[in-house]
C-alpha cells in the first residue's frame, strides 16, 4: 500500500501514454513551425519528414490526427490565406503567384478553384465575375431551388412554405449572399443535379455529385465536417465545435450550419442540439423532421438487403 507521498508521486508522474502525447506534441510543434518558415518553398512530405527524423508516412498520419490536415493541406491553407490578403490590396495576379513562391498565375490559379471555387480573377474582383444557373424543380420536398456554376452545383434550397416563403423570396435568400455574382435562368443546367441529387440509385462513387462551397474559411470547414457525419446519424453542435479543436465555438458553428447553402446534399439536418432537440433548421423543421426520417428508412432498407 503506497503512502500518501507516494501516491501523490505517482499521480503528479506522467504515464507513457502521457508522455508519448507530449512527444507527438513536440514534433507536430517542429513540423508546424519548419512549415511555417518554410511555406514559400512548398517543401514536399519528405523534406519534412527528414527534418523531423521520421518516415513520410509516420509524419503524415501524426501530423494529420493533431491538425487535422496534411502537411500539404497546410501549406495549401497558408499560401491561400496569403494570396488572400495580397489580392484585396494592389497586388497583381503576376506578382502575387510570384510572391507566394508560386511558378506563375496558372498554379495560383488552380489554388483558388480547388478551395474557393472561384478563380483569383474572379476572388480580386469580389465574385463579379462569378456565373450562376439557377432554376427551381420539384423534389420529394417541395420546390427546390438549385443553383450551379461550370464547377458544380453550389445550391440546393427549398421553398419554406411553413414561413410562409414564396420561390421569389428563397431566390433573393439565396442571390443576397453572393451579390456581385450575375444568375440567369437556366433549368436545363440545373436538372441534371435535380435529378440526380434525391435518388440513391444515382448516388455512385465514380459519378460523384460535383458540389462548390461559397463562404467563410470557417464556414466551408463547418460543411466540410458535415460531409463526414453518415447517413442515419447525429451530432451536435458542441462536436462540431471539438472536431474543428475549438470546443467553445459552438455558437459559431451553429451560425455557419445554419448559412448552409447546400441543403440535403451538406447535410445539415444532421445537427442536433446537445440535448438531442433537432434544433433549429433554415428551411423549417418540418421538413428536418422528413428529411431525418427519410434516411433512417434509406438505412433500414440497406440493412434488411444485407441480411
Amino acid at each position: 500500500m503506497p503512502t500518501s507521498a507516494t501516491a501523490a508521486a505517482m499521480t503528479a508522474c506522467p504515464g507513457p501514454a502521457a508522455l508519448a502525447d507530449a512527444r507527438d506534441y513536440d514534433t507536430v510543434r517542429r513540423a508546424i513551425a519548419f512549415l511555417s518558415s518554410h511555406w514559400t518553398d512548398h517543401p514536399d512530405l519528405g523534406e519534412l519528414a527528414d527534418h523531423l527524423g521520421l518516415s513520410p508516412a509516420h509524419c503524415q498520419r501524426l501530423f494529420k490526427r493533431w491538425c487535422g490536415l496534411s502537411p500539404k493541406e497546410f501549406i495549401q491553407a497558408i499560401t491561400l490565406d496569403h494570396a488572400r490578403r495580397m489580392l484585396d490590396g494592389s497586388a497583381s495576379l503576376l506578382d502575387c503567384a510570384l510572391d507566394l513562391g508560386l511558378s506563375g498565375p496558372g498554379r495560383l490559379h488552380y489554388l483558388f478553384v480547388d478551395h474557393v471555387a472561384m478563380t483569383p480573377g474572379e476572388y480580386k474582383r469580389g465574385g463579379a465575375a462569378q456565373k450562376m444557373a439557377y432554376a427551381f424543380h420539384p423534389s420529394p420536398y417541395g420546390d427546390s431551388l438549385y443553383m450551379a456554376t461550370p464547377r458544380g452545383i453550389s445550391v440546393l434550397a427549398f421553398v419554406d412554405e411553413d414561413a410562409g416563403q414564396n420561390s421569389e423570396e428563397a431566390l433573393a435568400d439565396m442571390t443576397r449572399r453572393w451579390p456581385a455574382a450575375t444568375y440567369r435562368h437556366a433549368p436545363e443546367e440545373t436538372a441534371p443535379f435535380a435529378a440526380a441529387v434525391f435518388d440513391p440509385e444515382a448516388w455512385q462513387p465514380d459519378r460523384p455529385v460535383r458540389i462548390i462551397m461559397i463562404g467563410t474559411d470557417f464556414e466551408v470547414r463547418v460543411w466540410q465536417t458535415l460531409l463526414r457525419i453518415p447517413m442515419g446519424r447525429a451530432v451536435s453542435y458542441a462536436d462540431i465545435a471539438r472536431h474543428l479543436g475549438k470546443p467553445t465555438a459552438a455558437r459559431a458553428v451553429g451560425s455557419a450550419v445554419g448559412r448552409n447553402p447546400l441543403s440535403f446534399v451538406v447535410p445539415c439536418h444532421r445537427v442536433l442540439r446537445g440535448d438531442g432537440q433537432l434544433g433549429g433548421y433554415h428551411w423549417g423543421l418540418t421538413r428536418k423532421r422528413a428529411l431525418i426520417g427519410w434516411e433512417a428508412g434509406q438505412v433500414m432498407k440497406k440493412l434488411k438487403q444485407q441480411v
